[in-house]
């Protein structure tokens, strides 16, 4: 007899109203890079704000690719937010989901080096336009 068990780590319930709250009050940086995240606007990718795997929550997160993307502003660069953030990528790294990070200035003073750092991380191949 095999028994399989199904673990949603994806949007758990428990985190559901945290995670309307964080989307309610974007940060500027996440706010003006959702402008060009949202409706499938990068190369047709789907991004979801404030995606939780695990205990985690996620900035953006691209399920076609598994690719998270966060923003970094000044509470990241401490010695304990910074052990956080390793452990964080590490367990997410575990599940086939790729990080890449980005400083909160890097979106208001290099918005098209971050776009095309974005997608250079995508591998699967784009949508195909509408017939």
């Amino acid at each position: 007899m095999v028994i399989i068990i199904k673990m949603i780590i994806h949007n758990q319930k428990a985190q559901k109203e945290f995670r309307r709250e964080l989307r309610k009050n974007l940060t500027p940086a996440e706010a003006k890079l959702w402008k060009y995240l949202q409706n499938s606007q990068l190369d047709g990718r789907k991004f979801r704000r404030q995606h939780s795997v695990g205990q985690y929550i996620i900035d953006f997160y691209c399920p076609k690719e598994k690719l998270a993307v966060e923003l970094d502003g000044n509470s990241h660069f401490n010695s304990v937010n910074e052990q956080y953030d390793i452990k964080r990528g590490e367990y997410l790294n575990s599940l086939g989901i790729n990080v890449v990070r980005f400083e909160n200035k890097d979106i208001f003073e290099k918005t098209e080096i971050v776009l095309e750092s974005i997608k250079s991380h995508f591998i699967n191949l784009p949508p195909l336009p509408p017939p």
